[in-house]
């Protein structure tokens, strides 16, 4: 039997550790990550090992050597280029000619490995994968098993409405040699992306295995002090060096210790270490080998690295310290701090908490460090959420960030390309997007700006081939406080996660590319974009039969950028206008939900007593669109999807109507008939948006006000939708109210359920498992389950710890009895998951 380690990591998210050492030597009770491993496979008979190594490799080699230390043989296979991890095992073929294990050197476990083997032989599988039941599976790939361990369905790293299962995938398996006839030689290939995907959809045989014991992925601090202290705790079979005392004291050789009094257990002090008379190790301290500490200080719940020196009346709590550290007298390192190799910290110092200091700075005496303090590299963050990159204006948002984000995103560019740039009226905003294009032409690439303008028209130029990218800064329309830059690509959509990714990994290193003093980029003021954008707005209504109604309705600007583009084209659609808030106003930018509120039944009033035939609100980013009807009333936003999706599938005779799964089955008979289909999508903005882009669809929404007109922009645009629900009306030849009164009302209900964080992986599974084998379901986000008496759906919350349940029957009580009947199910798993803890 042989194994593969594999060891190429760089461990970017575990930084400052990992800033100048690759991720597998990283300490676990004073022993790099990777001779633990090393150790299981050696106590499980397996001597023929091969490390694939890549980052810094001449540290594992230095290190480990032949192998003969520890009793292996070891050779390494070396990754010129990236190869992913399949490609990686490949590169390593001539030396596996049987069956064998890859085992990831920067994961702590203590898996009973001939298990897992004599499991993979019983079953003639080719590939066999440990797997692991975890609390949080979100940072792994999850697998579902049948009852003889057939792997049915796998996914990496999914959101939680794509949680099916909370076994997940160690990255340990068993393999035959055929399995490098799948992978493509000197290509970059993955494991869970790739090969498995294929192997299953080949059906050759490919099984998981659930383990028992202990596994831990060391991808940040937290699990790397975690995994340090479980080790000392015995929750994972480890060899912890030195010798074993009361209280699971470890003590190295030729330690200088003046009272064991002074030490409490769990600790490890390591080799030729030297605690001064009246200093404290308290509880879960790792000390490394040669570390020293004075008197009267202490340390807590920390791992410290060899020859590290700390200080008299110094602490050391809740935190980790690299090698050769000097921490002087009466210092203090906060918890969850983390310092790199060779830093000095001043006397009377202080380290906050979660800050993280990268190898060899200096902190002067008496300094207080409160943000962390980077060299060479940045310490790695998630730039983009939902709504690209957010945060609070001037404290997470900075004109600094903004700089370096451009010219990140810059880096990712062709020099000489073009970049459109826009903003709201906000100051902010204007801050913001003077030092993107800034960072933008520091990096060669040229800007287009287009100043105060609605998303809408910076996605037009993209649409119209002006650029190869776009970028709109604006403040977020429920809190005045937090800024938002938004991303967008050809033909218009947010840009993709791959860029994302690119664009964070240029930032993060501190990797930008600088242009030339002749390359240096230019800023443009495109003199027709809102002109180009109008004519194209203009292109895409009926403009006839919109003039040939004579509307005459109040329209809400809520003091958007809309209002400048607006009142340049309305005169061309034969309408009488009541514009309410059409000017910019800095100071209401963002419109708070009672205010919001107080305008809407301002406007109610207005449509009433003027006699309009309809009003129409747009919101402050000019994306979503909200009415009223005739007599004053307030439309509801389901109401108002339903109604656009029966007059777009009678209007235009055929295509597809994308919408969220949770929207009510009513939209597929309103479709009856028609040469158009209801396509379902997952629950987010991001998804409904992908789907506009698919071919053949007409038409987009999710019951919130924002609507998608992909024939002219695969995006939400208020001004768009305005002039489509102005044409419809106008196709109908009826009043807004006698259109809605014709949707019915739908039996749809829903509620939330509270769920810890913990217990949302297995109650998905539970869930999952409930389901019988001739029930209809779908597991395209969350869990829709299809009854005789209608539909119930269980969607856990990506962002808090609860479950959206929805449900609609035949009649009220059919959605109650479902409703209820997955709520109560809910409860029990969770009631029973809570009980086995």
């Amino acid at each position: 039997m042989k194994a593969v380690v594999m060891a190429g990591g760089e461990g970017t998210r575990l930084r400052p550790l990992t800033s100048n050492q690759p991720k597998p030597m990283v300490p676990i009770v004073n022993k790099p990550c990777m001779e633990h491993i090393i150790e299981l496979l050696a106590g499980h008979g397996i001597k023929d090992i091969v490390a694939t190594v890549a980052f810094l490799p001449q540290n594992i080699r230095g290190y480990f050597g032949d192998g003969s230390a520890l009793g292996v043989n070891l050779t390494y296979s070396v990754e010129e280029t990236p190869l992913g991890t399949a490609g990686s095992v490949r590169n390593a073929a001539e030396y596996l000619d049987e069956t064998f294990v890859v085992i990831s050197g920067d994961a702590l476990t203590d898996f009973n490995i001939t298990e897992i083997v004599d499991f993979h032989k019983s079953k003639g599988s080719m590939i066999t994968i440990a797997l692991m039941s975890v609390e949080n599976p979100l940072e792994f790939g999850v697998v579902i098993i049948d009852d003889d361990n057939h792997i049915q369905r796998f996914l990496e790293k999914p959101s939680w409405g794509q949680v099916f299962s909370d076994y997940v995938n160690t990255g340990i398996y068993v393999l035959e040699p055929e399995v490098f006839e799948h992978i493509p030689a000197d290509t970059k290939y993955d494991f869970s992306q790739q090969l498995f995907p294929d192997i299953l959809e080949q059906g050759k045989p490919m099984y998981g295995y659930p383990c028992d014991g202990y596994w831990q992925d060391i991808g940040n601090t937290n699990q790397f002090l975690r995994a340090n202290h479980d080790a000392l705790e015995g929750k994972v079979k480890v060899n912890i060096p030195g010798i074993r005392l009361k209280e699971n004291i470890f003590i190295g050789e030729k330690t200088n210790l003046d009272s064991i009094d002074n030490v409490r257990g769990p600790a490890l002090i390591g080799n030729y270490a030297k605690i001064d008379e009246g200093a404290k190790i308290q509880p879960y301290s790792i000390l490394g080998n040669n570390v020293v500490v004075k008197e009267n200080a202490e340390t807590d719940h920390c791992v410290v690295d060899s020859n590290t020196y700390i200080g008299s009346g110094a602490k050391v709590s809740g935190c980790i310290v690299g090698k050769n550290c000097d921490i002087k007298a009466s210092a203090t390192i906060s918890p969850n701090a983390a310092l790199g190799d060779e830093c000095s910290i001043g006397e009377h110092s202080m380290i906050s908490n979660n800050v993280k200091v990268y190898p060899f700075k200096v902190i002067e005496a008496g300094a207080h460090v409160f943000s962390s303090i980077i060299w060479e590299w940045r310490a790695l963050s998630m730039l983009f959420g939902k709504d690209g990159v957010s945060g609070l204006v001037n404290v997470d948002i900075t004109s600094d960030l903004a700089l370096k984000l451009a010219m990140a995103y810059g880096t990712t560019l062709d020099k000489g390309d073009q970049v459109c740039c826009s903003r709201d009226e906000h100051p902010a905003s204007r801050m913001i997007k003077r030092a993107i294009m800034t960072g933008l032409n520091s990096t060669g690439v040229n800007v287009r700006d287009i100043r105060v303008a609605p998303s809408s028209v910076n996605r037009f130029e993209l649409l119209s081939g002006n650029a190869v990218g776009g970028i709109h800064v604006r403040v977020s329309a429920w809190h005045p406080e937090v800024m938002q830059i938004l991303f967008f690509e050809p033909p218009g959509n947010a840009i993709s996660d791959a860029t994302e990714r690119d664009i964070e990994k240029y930032y993060n290193r501190h990797d930008y590319r600088r242009a030339f003093y002749n390359e240096i980029g230019q800023i443009f003021y495109p003199a027709r974009s809102v002109e180009a954008y109008i004519q194209g707005l203009l292109e895409h209504w009926d403009v006839e039969k919109i003039r040939a109604r004579n509307f005459r309705f109040v329209l809400d600007y809520s003091y958007s950028s809309a209002s400048l583009i607006a009142n340049r084209m309305l005169s061309k659609l034969g309408a009488e206008i009541i514009a309410l808030n059409s000017f910019l106003d800095e100071d209401k930018t963002s419109i708070a939900a009672p205010r919001f509120g107080a305008e809407s039944s301002r406007m109610q009033k207005l449509v009433e007593s003027a006699g309009a035939d309809l009003g129409i609100n747009i919101d402050n980013a000019a994306e979503k669109l909200f009415l009223v009807d005739e007599n004053g009333a307030h439309i509801k936003p389901e109401k108002a999807l339903f109604m656009l999706i029966k007059l777009m599938a009678r209007s235009e005779g055929e295509g597809k109507i994308a919408i969220p799964l949770t929207v009510s089955s009513l939209a597929e008979e309103l479709v009856e008939g028609t040469g158009c289909e209801i396509t379902r999508t997952k629950v987010s903005q991001a998804a409904i948006t992908e789907a506009a882009m698919e071919p053949g669809v007409i038409f987009a929404g999710s019951g919130g006000g924002d609507y998608i007109f992909p024939a002219f922009l695969p995006a939400h645009d208020a001004l768009m939708s305005m002039g489509k629900v102005l044409e419809l009306l106008a196709l109908s030849g009826k009043s807004l109210s006698e259109l809605v009164a014709e949707i019915p009302d739908t039996t749809l209900i829903h509620k939330t359920k509270s769920c810890p964080w913990s217990l949302k992986g297995a109650a998905m599974r539970a869930i999952s498992e409930s389901v019988g084998e001739d029930e209809d379901v779908s597991r395209l986000d969350g869990i829709k389950v299809f009854h005789e008496n209608g539909w119930a759906q269980v969607l856990p919350s990506p962002d808090e710890p609860m479950f959206e349940i929805y449900a609609e029957g035949k009649t009220e009580e059919d959605s109650e009895s479902l409703l209820e009947r997955y709520s109560a199910l809910l409860d029990e798993i969770i009631a029973t998951q809570d009980s086995q803890e």
